[in-house]
């Protein structure tokens, strides 16, 4: 899909190289806004932000002193950079939680704190977080991922409130299990925390949950999250949109 209705906008989209980050890119670009990629990975960052003319930004997000002053000139965010560990909580290692809420739940709060007063000067601005269904339920040996997610909510709807006098809306992106390097990593370490082989952990985990027995794919995501963005997304603040094959119906 191409149409112009981001024309003159720029977004910013945080773990943009890969997975939903570079769908999402790739979705808003092709509606005519300026994307800015921000990645750990400075080659993976330029070679994305070079395919839809956009420009890159190396960063590490869990550097959250580096962030506390920053000042972000857009007019769309997409905090979706994460990562994942699988562990029992007794297990957990404490450098590994407090690394997963930094990148997941920190960060954006910062990275949303340097651009609301630009937003807000124009009284335009689309924040889009992508959260999970783990946001909305929780799973076993997730514990970092779940706490980070749900504490994502309640930004996202805090900010949905204050943004609303100043034109700007808030909400998250929750889907199931998406086709993408994140959920790629996880398989090894649900089959060794589950005791099974790898081949049955997408049938047997996974999806248990899901109506529809596939994994979300990425391109699906970045077209929600576009639409989000987008003017006829006006009204939708504070939401919370589920990608989940029905596990939520439930």
């Amino acid at each position: 899909m191409s149409d112009s209705t981001l024309k003159d906008k720029k977004a910013l989209v945080t773990g943009g190289a890969s997975g939903i980050g570079a769908a999402a890119v790739r979705a808003l670009a092709q509606r005519g806004a300026h994307v800015i990629v921000a990645d750990i990975d400075p080659q993976a960052a330029e070679a994305m932000a070079q395919e839809v003319g956009g420009e890159a930004w190396a960063v590490d997000l869990t550097d959250t002193a580096a962030l506390a002053d920053l000042s972000l000139d857009v007019d769309v965010l997409v905090n979706n950079a994460g990562i994942q560990k699988v562990a029992a909580v007794q297990d957990f290692d404490p450098a590994d939680f407090h690394r997963i809420l930094t990148l997941m739940l920190e960060s954006p709060f910062l990275l949303i704190r340097a651009a609301l007063p630009h937003m807000y000067e124009r009284e335009w601005g689309r924040i889009i977080n992508v959260s999970s269904i783990h946001g909305l339920r929780a799973s076993a040996f997730k514990s970092a991922y779940v706490a980070a997610k749900h504490g994502l909510e309640g930004l996202s709807k805090t900010v949905a409130l204050e943004g609303a006098p100043h034109g700007v809306t808030s909400n998250c992106v929750n889907p199931s299990y998406v086709r993408t390097p994140l959920v790629d990593k996880q398989i090894k370490d649900q089959a060794a925390t589950h005791g099974i082989p790898e081949d049955e952990v997408v049938e047997k985990i996974m999806l248990t949950e899901s109506a529809i027995k596939r994994l979300v794919e990425p391109e699906e995501v970045g077209e929600l999250i576009a639409f989000l963005a987008g003017p006829s997304a006006g009204m939708v603040t504070g939401a919370a949109y589920t990608m989940d094959g029905g596990w939520t119906a439930s």
